[in-house]
């Protein structure tokens, strides 16, 4: 995960001092671009711990579709509780968009699934969770927006995402992990070799509050990465337990403040 720490290096030296809509401050890059190769390892970042089973839950929680915490989410992690209502709901923020776009049905998963099966040449197997019409309705509006597969070499699948805004102490970690994770479930569910994984940021920031704890992670020596496995069922069967995080070595939590 040194392409991580390079990230981070490379905002704490170079970044632009920004005000922010939290109102806490940020230091920002735009139009930036790291690489995760999954034949090398499962990319969960080593230099603090990152909690694999909050990556799990959330995924899982986006790829049946729910949109309230309280749908077996909530009761595992507090992640998306601070944007919820009082009744637990967020609006149509990812999972509604990725199973049926805009309520009208159209599930991307499921059609991607089908191209790579049926045209893996296509230059159009994209999810996008930025439907304009919805914006209004979210609670918060999607930071990781649209993504795309790519059959390459006849077996290997690789995976770009392009996240608009990403915190790169607390968010970029966690999503790293959750697409690496997505492109193993969907290179498995078709047959194929999980490969690249493609991060393209828009506004890649750090918070103010977050400095310190970056700074003490560039003096940690990354750690081999784990191994994960995962049951052989089909995508919309995977439940948590059927995910195994194998050789897991890291160094001490760090705990960074949510920016809301």
């Amino acid at each position: 995960m040194r392409s991580y720490l390079d990230l981070v290096r490379t905002v704490l030296d170079e970044g632009e001092r920004r005000s922010d809509r939290t109102g806490t401050g940020t230091l920002s890059l735009f139009g930036v671009q790291t690489r995760f190769d999954l034949r090398q390892g499962f990319p969960l970042l080593t230099t603090k711990k990152v909690l694999f089973s909050a990556v799990v839950r959330e995924l899982l929680w986006f790829l049946r579709g729910s949109t309230n915490v309280r749908d077996d989410l909530t009761q595992h992690t507090p992640i998306w509780d601070a944007w919820a209502d009082e009744n637990g709901d967020l609006g149509p923020i990812y999972g509604a968009q990725w199973r049926s776009w805009g309520g009208r049905g159209h599930d991307q998963i499921a059609e991607v699934l089908r191209q790579i099966r049926e045209n893996p040449d296509s230059r159009r197997m994209l999810v996008s969770a930025w439907n304009v019409a919805d914006l209004p309705l979210m609670r918060l509006p999607p930071c990781h927006a649209l993504f795309q597969f790519s059959v390459r070499e006849g077996e290997r699948l690789d995976l770009q995402l392009y996240q608009r805004s990403a915190d790169l102490a607390l968010g970029v970690p966690f999503n790293i992990a959750s697409y690496a994770l997505l492109l193993m479930i969907v290179a498995r569910e078709t047959g194929l070799t999980p490969g690249v994984f493609v991060h393209t940021f828009g506004d890649l920031h750090v918070y103010a509050n977050h400095v310190d704890g970056l700074r003490k992670q560039l003096e940690r020596e990354p750690k081999p990465l784990p191994e994960v496995l995962i049951a052989a069922k089909p995508i919309d069967a995977l439940n948590f337990e059927d995910f195994t995080l194998l050789h897991y070595e890291h160094h001490p939590f760090i705990r960074f403040e949510v920016a809301v």
